[in-house]
């Protein structure tokens, strides 16, 4: 028998850990090798059919533009994305995710024309819809790839069957919306000045610009008082010492209003002045000038009286203040234009506008209805005024759409000497229009001061090129129009922005704050690939109403595409014989791109049996509060009353590591495919969960590194549960057969599965994973396993313990791969299949249904005080590692005092040399000596430390004193030689 026992490698009578499941991911070569399989297999179709007859739950996609591979922020986007629907998929919902694609527009004409550019191609001598058919293709390509990249991603969805704008039927739909807004008289014709691209030759909105730092002339310009009238009368202040009010107002007459601007090529353009009848104005004197050109001692100039000195620093002039001039005042007086004897002799009306501030320039806002939207705003306020007084309310045209000046602008259009001035040319660069306004009021006598300045101005976000604001006709759909029924388009947005949920809540104020002050929707773009504004209109801007007419167009765009609005003879067809072809013509503008995505719900969620109106959430980046939320919201409100969802979530952008914009020319970006191929996609969905998105998000190699390393810890957890799963039976232990430990693991599930339903809800995957991966770490690796691997490797077939054991991390192990599942679904599959190889997919699965009968807080909070006396007897066996008293910790047998007659109590009945992971220990009631160990949070536990006496087991490695007492077995302890003994191992 000694030497069957010397022989026996004890090593191999252990339940140690086996599994096939690698502790290196490999990820990069695994993950598409998984995505293929979902492909093939087709998940999306059996996870749909395995939600048949579940409520629904709808995440409707905000389409990317179908132009180019997928950036990082796209995989933020569509991984919380892939994340919701995942998660309310396993938690009982038939959540279908049907992905979508915006596909008109500049994006992608711009880049079929700068193709054309680089052939040497003219775009206006290919047929149009030859034009939009390479448009099509061009968008088809990519949507192709980028479907592709998405999966790659992990994200799973209709991909075979996804929404695009560009689709036939979606064309018809969008275009049956603009037919009901046209239909409820919500559509008109007007003339407003509009954010316009010179490069790209169209109208802009809002969400399509974006602001760079640029450098503007700026000039101060003197209009000179040209009469007084009304009734306004000087009054004096009564007070001795103070400034006098104007006396007469016959004295203005010789002075001159001082306006600044940063846009001199408006001058033209202009046809008010606004003041604010809240700011103190006064009436100067320059006294001395250092200059022999520009103002001179004797001039008389209107000021804001904050703003005087400022002024005069610039024209390097000093000023006297002769008296104030009240708002009254200001208001009875009209100015010349300082361009006069170039064509501008009209009056330039003073209007009191609250858009005035005396926080820069003089106190006076140069107003062009044409150029500015407050300067239209007030103008139009002001126009039946206006009128009344013999003043033009007529909006001059003086720039034209490559940025040329009309001749509306006298002396700088076409028939000007050298010909029109330019504003911008074709490639964005500044033209001459500036420098020839200014040389004209330097003539004129007018010019008061100019200088430069620094500041923030719209771009094009797809040329990069500035913008200018210009007066063009375009197709508009009124906000403050009563639409029958008491409300307004503005009022029946405010309503649905109330009723709407926001995650995060500040998002409800940004956009509230948007629609209280946008103005009219501007629909029409100047372009060809599109939705066309498929209207007829007259002379005067009336549109066509005639439902027989909209049928005939809606019929024709289902079969054909909008292609047909453009097709040889489309107005003879549309229009038919009811009608004079002279007095009524087509619309050939194109609707404004954010008009098509926001009718995706239409043709979408409505026209989908699998999908439902409105959807439950909305999720995209902060800035489309005013894109795809705004314009989403406004369509639906305007067909159909309210918003077409219920909740609206936003994330923030993505920076570098330092916070920096990430940009191609500083080298800084990081791309989602580079993370896919160096990493694997679960780490970079491992970086989205674990981030604050509600913010903007940080990425870059170190913080990818730090997610790596997060991955490990995880993979590993899984992996020893796994490994030891492999000699687990399927025993199912009745809940009051269970150890307190395994019970307390058992609570703490109950404690997950609550937290985890609802940070879901609240789409907080931030404390999802902090949750989850803290339990796996802290509780599960550091302590519950730490604990049970003894008992787990060594103990016999029959032992309770151990047995109960395998049954709770067969729990843990379920749990945790099914709650991970919707935000690494690669490893959860591979873990998940490695577990159960007949298994189909982890995804199929729902999250687990965790009894009432686990939650027990009162055994938590026994074990709160438990741990706090581990937490002594590890902190004493660590400090004995370090100053090498003892190699491992069951070489300890420490003694354990305790004061605190709470922790003492919460001891009973517990082994705490299991618990402490030392071979014996002794506790007992008191203070303890003066130098044992003790935490310096002030816990009443001293630790003594002892070495433990008796012989090592060869086979568990606990010191103890029965090793040999079992005869067959001389060198293990009892409780080994018994395990032997069942194990077969005693002959």
């Amino acid at each position: 028998m000694t030497d069957t026992v010397e022989k026996l490698d004890y090593s191999k009578t252990l339940y140690l850990p086996e599994t096939e499941f690698p502790m290196r991911a490999g990820l990069p070569q695994k993950e598409p090798e998984m995505a293929r399989k979902w492909k093939d297999m087709e998940l999306y179709r059996q996870l749909r059919a395995s939600a048949s007859g579940r409520e629904k739950f709808v995440l409707h996609d905000g389409p990317p533009y179908a132009n180019g591979n997928i950036h990082i922020g796209h995989a933020l986007n569509k991984v919380l994305k892939d994340v919701i629907t995942r998660s309310f998929q396993m938690r009982g919902y038939d959540a279908n995710y049907v992905p979508g694609w915006d596909c008109h527009g500049l994006p992608i004409e711009w880049k079929i024309e700068e193709a054309y550019r680089a052939k040497g191609k003219d775009k206006n001598e290919v047929p149009i819809n030859e034009f939009r058919r390479e448009c099509r293709d061009f968008a088809q390509g990519w949507i192709d790839i980028q479907s592709e990249e998405f999966r790659r991603l992990g994200i799973e969805g209709d991909f075979e069957r996804p929404y695009t704008t560009m689709n036939f039927h979606s064309e018809a739909r969008i275009a049956g919306e603009l037919l009901k807004i046209a239909m409820s008289g919500q559509l008109y014709r007007g003339s407003k000045p509009i954010m316009w691209s010179v490069v790209e030759r169209t109208a802009l909105a809002e969400a399509e610009v974006e602001y760079a730092e640029v450098e503007s002339d700026t000039i101060w310009v003197k209009f000179p008082v040209k009469a007084v009238e009304g009734a306004a009368k000087a009054e004096w202040l009564s007070d001795t010492g103070k400034v006098p009010v104007v006396n007469s107002l016959n004295e203005l007459q010789a002075a001159a209003v001082v306006i600044w601007t940063t846009t001199p090529w408006t001058i033209p353009g202009n046809r008010a002045i606004s003041f604010s009848s809240r700011i103190e104005y006064g009436l100067y004197e320059v006294t001395e000038a250092v200059n022999e050109f520009g103002p001179q001692p004797g001039e008389r100039l209107i000021f804001a009286k904050r703003l005087a000195e400022d002024c005069a620093t610039k024209a390097k002039v000093k000023l006297s203040l002769i008296s104030d001039v009240s708002g009254k005042e200001l208001a009875a007086i009209t100015c010349a234009h300082p361009l006069a004897a170039l064509g501008y002799d009209f009056t330039v009306p003073l209007l009191d506008g609250d858009h005035v501030t005396d926080d820069a320039g003089t106190g006076f806002v140069h107003t062009a209805p044409s150029h500015g939207r407050d300067d239209f705003e007030i103008w139009m306020a002001n126009a039946r005024a206006l009128e009344a007084r013999g003043i033009s309310s007529k909006i001059p045209f003086p720039v034209d759409d490559a940025g040329f000046y009309t001749e509306d602008a006298p002396g700088f259009g076409p028939s000007a000497e050298g010909g029109a001035a330019r504003v911008l040319d074709d490639n964005g660069k500044k033209g001459d229009a500036n420098k020839r306004v200014m040389d004209a009021l330097i003539a004129a006598g007018n010019l008061f001061a100019r200088g430069r300045i620094k500041h923030e101005y719209p771009h094009s976000w797809r040329s990069k090129k500035p913008v200018i604001f210009r007066n063009t006709p375009q197709w508009f759909v009124y906000m403050d129009k009563e639409l029958g029924d008491g409300t307004t388009l503005r009022s029946r947005a405010l309503s649905a922005i109330d009723d709407t949920r926001f995650v995060p809540a500040a998002g409800q104020n940004r956009l509230r704050a948007m629609i209280e002050q946008r103005p009219d929707w501007v629909l029409s773009r100047q372009r060809a690939w599109g939705v066309p504004i498929c209207v007829f209109a007259d002379a005067e801007g009336n549109v066509l109403k005639d439902d027989e007419v909209n049928a005939r167009i809606l019929e024709a765009f289902e079969k054909e595409g909008a292609d047909a609005w453009f097709a040889a003879g489309a107005k003879e067809r549309f229009l038919g014989n009811a009608h004079d072809a002279e007095k009524w013509q087509m619309v050939t503008d194109i609707l404004d791109v954010w008009f098509d995505s926001g009718s995706t719900h239409v043709f979408t969620l409505e026209d989908r049996p699998d999908l439902k109106w409105p959807a439950d959430v909305y999720l995209e980046g902060s800035d489309q509060h005013r894109g795809w939320f705004h314009s989403s919201l406004l369509e639906s409100c305007a067909t159909r009353g309210r918003a077409p969802y219920n909740a609206v979530v936003t994330h923030g952008f993505i920076m570098d590591e330092k916070g920096e914009k990430m940009s191609k020319s500083k080298g800084n970006v990081t791309a989602p495919q580079t993370i896919m191929n160096d990493a694997g996609a679960d780490i970079l969905r491992l970086w989205v969960m674990s981030s604050d998105y509600a913010e903007d998000l940080r990425v870059g190699k170190t913080i990818i590194q730090t997610n790596i390393d997060a991955y490990r810890k995880i993979r590993n957890t899984i992996r020893w549960m796994l490994g030891t799963l492999a000699h687990d039976k399927g025993d199912d232990i009745a809940y009051a057969d269970l150890p307190e430990l395994e019970k307390l693991m058992l609570h703490r599930l109950f404690e997950l599965d609550q937290l985890l339903r609802k940070a879901y809800d609240d789409f907080d995957f931030k404390r999802i994973t902090r949750a989850l991966t803290d339990f796996a770490n802290v509780e599960l690796s550091a302590f519950y396993f730490d604990i049970r691997k003894d008992t787990l490797y060594c103990d016999a077939p029959s032992s309770l313990k151990r047995r109960s054991a395998l049954f709770v991390i067969r729990k843990l192990f379920d749990s945790l791969v099914l709650w991970f599942a919707p935000m690494m679904p690669f490893t959860t599959e591979e873990a998940w299949l490695s577990r159960d190889p007949s298994a189909t997919s982890v995804h199929l699965e729902q999250f687990p249904e965790i009894p009432a009968e686990w939650s027990n807080g009162a055994l938590a909070d026994k074990w709160k005080k438990v741990r706090t006396v581990r937490r002594a007897v590890t902190g004493a066996l660590e400090l004995e590692r370090k100053d090498k008293r003892i190699g491992s910790s069951l070489e300890a047998a420490p003694v354990v005092h305790i004061a605190d007659a709470d922790l003492l109590a919460s001891l009973e009945g517990l082994d705490l040399a299991e618990i402490s992971i030392t071979s014996d220990i002794t506790v007992v009631a008191g203070e303890g000596p003066a130098d044992a160990f003790r935490l310096e949070d002030g816990t009443k536990v001293a630790v003594e430390q002892k070495l433990a006496e008796g012989v090592k087991c060869a086979r568990s490695w606990r010191i103890t004193t029965d090793v040999g007492s079992d005869p067959a077995f001389p060198d293990v302890s009892a409780r080994d030689a018994a395990a032997l003994r069942e194990l077969g191992f005693a002959s």
